[in-house]
């Protein structure tokens, strides 16, 4: 586990999108989940509405929507594909993508329709973006 500036964790072995989602690959799929970065940004999250199994999702377009005490807005997919499964665990209890975002905090599994969009992802965070990107959000 990587730790940025002291505050965001990036794990190996993950994709990582501008939009602040990541991307890994298992058994030819591909799990989701929000970034570190994002869930600290975002606050507590209270609700997360995904886009229902078997609905198609296009990279860096709506996978859903998530409500904090201080936004509502869109999360991103890091890949186009078909949605395989929603994790249950966020329908009970929103939070845990706060206080697990790379574990139990995943979002949807998804069956990608093209595998070469991986190219367009960070294998590991770039520094010099984070940086632009906390002065932006002021972290």
């Amino acid at each position: 586990m990587t730790k940025l500036f002291d505050k965001f964790e990036y794990p190996s072995g993950l994709y990582f999108s501008k939009d602040h989602t990541w991307a890994k690959i298992e058994d030819g799929k591909v799990r989701v989940g929000m970034t570190d970065f994002a869930q600290q940004l975002s606050g507590k999250v209270r609700f997360i509405r995904l886009k229902s199994p078997g609905s198609a999702v296009e990279q860096s377009k709506t996978l859903g929507t998530m409500e904090t005490g201080k936004w509502v807005g869109p999360i991103k997919s890091p890949i186009s594909g078909t949605i395989v499964e929603n994790n249950p665990a966020i329908r009970e209890s929103a939070p845990v993508v706060n206080d697990d975002p790379y574990g139990k905090g995943w979002l949807a599994i998804i069956q990608p329709s093209n595998m070469d969009e991986l190219k367009n992802l960070m294998t590991e965070m770039d520094k010099e973006w984070l940086l632009q990107e906390m002065k932006k959000y002021g972290k």
